[in-house]
């Protein structure tokens, strides 16, 4: 915004004071500490942090089809979830991350001819269509322990790290990486 008669220079400063403390909010990171926030926002006012996650995760995962999703999280389910059954595993392009949902998952159960049929499906953003594998499984494996666990309690959060020990890294660094998106726009 240029400063004209209608914009004067203090309106023109105020305003551009005013977007860069919107960019610093950092919605994604606002229950971590603020030491911890400080830290990325020294990072995103260095330029530093694309540099941060690239050098962390410097290539996306190659599970572009909703088969080869389908394949990659019927691994973990077999591993850690023997009992459930996990009928379809999809990317959605309706899940919105701005609503807080990454993904979703849901269990339907209904009789049919007499049994019981139930059936496990797992809906992924398509924002981990182009993000480095670790996300993905963060997220898969996060899905995957509400068949489990329904509410995200101490016992989902134990059952999250069993299967992946570094479940809270990646989750961080995933709400880093969505700040960037936010901010700067997609690395990958």
């Amino acid at each position: 915004m240029l400063a004209t008669r209608d914009n004067p220079p203090v309106v023109v400063l105020l305003n551009l004071i005013k977007n860069r403390e919107e960019k610093m909010k950092l919605k994604y990171l606002s229950h971590y500490p603020q030491t911890v926030q400080n830290q990325i926002r020294e990072l995103i006012a260095n330029d530093k942090l694309s540099d941060y996650i690239l050098n962390r995760y410097p290539h996306k995962h190659e599970f572009q089809s909703d088969k080869a999703l389908y394949a990659y999280a019927i691994e973990f389910k077999n591993s850690y979830l023997k009992k459930y059954t996990l009928s379809k595993v999809v990317y959605d392009g309706k899940i919105n991350v701005i609503n807080n949902a990454l993904g979703t998952h849901t269990f339907v159960s209904r009789v049919q001819g007499g049994k019981l049929k139930a059936k496990n499906e797992i809906r992924v953003g398509t924002v981990f269509k182009n993000m480095p594998e670790a996300f993905l499984r963060m997220i898969v494996v996060h899905e995957l322990a509400h068949f489990k666990e329904k509410e995200h309690n101490k016992a989902f959060y134990k059952f999250c790290i069993h299967i992946e020990p570094s479940y809270h890294q990646l989750e961080f660094d995933l709400r880093v990486y969505l700040t960037h998106v936010e901010l700067f726009g997609k690395l990958y």
